[in-house]
């Protein structure tokens, strides 16, 4: 007699992408909506323009869209892309926090590559039972989706970065140049 009851992996796996899922949609209601002591788009796109993300604003709205589509890690939809999603943009924040080293104490990206690595790995192995990919029969979690979605994220972060290091180059370049 086989057992209706939940897999320990499946309870994980739920447990997992409910911490992260919660996490990373918090933080993208603070940067679109100003929920949770955020400041909301236009502040956040002012915040991301000084850090060169450029341009401002279409970059905070993208920030945030792929931190929200935490709220679809954590039921479990579509989980191969959105995961893949969140992990590229969880590349951009660890970037800024690059010049911090590694931990947070410091001002590092141990924070954004935990949240990106366990977006990733959700990706790789799916939801579990508990979601909502499995009532639709896993049609939205297919191993090719995590692979398209997870290359999209390394292309697109790597991308990402590379702009915002030529605009601060930019800047500093520009910055010296008025002193004289």
């Amino acid at each position: 007699m086989a057992s209706t009851r939940p897999s320990r992996i499946d309870l994980g796996l739920l447990a997992l992408r409910v911490g992260v899922g919660a996490t990373l949609f918090s933080h993208g209601a603070q940067k679109l909506f100003g929920w949770y002591g955020g400041k909301g788009l236009d502040a956040t796109a002012t915040a991301m323009d000084h850090m060169g993300f450029r341009p401002g604003k279409a970059s905070a709205l993208a920030a945030g869209l792929g931190e929200t589509a935490g709220a679809l890690i954590a039921l479990g939809a579509a989980t191969p892309m959105v995961s893949g999603a969140a992990a590229g943009t969880m590349i951009g924040a660890a970037e800024v926090h690059r010049p911090g080293g590694f931990f947070a104490t410091a001002g590092g990206y141990e924070y954004p590559a935990v949240l990106g690595m366990a977006a990733g790995a959700l990706a790789i192995t799916g939801p579990g039972a508990l979601s909502v990919d499995a009532l639709l029969g896993n049609r939205l979690n297919r191993g090719w989706q995590a692979t398209v979605a997870l290359t999209a994220a390394c292309a697109a972060g790597s991308y990402v970065v590379s702009r915002r290091r030529a605009a601060i180059a930019a800047d500093a370049a520009a910055a010296e140049a008025s002193t004289g």
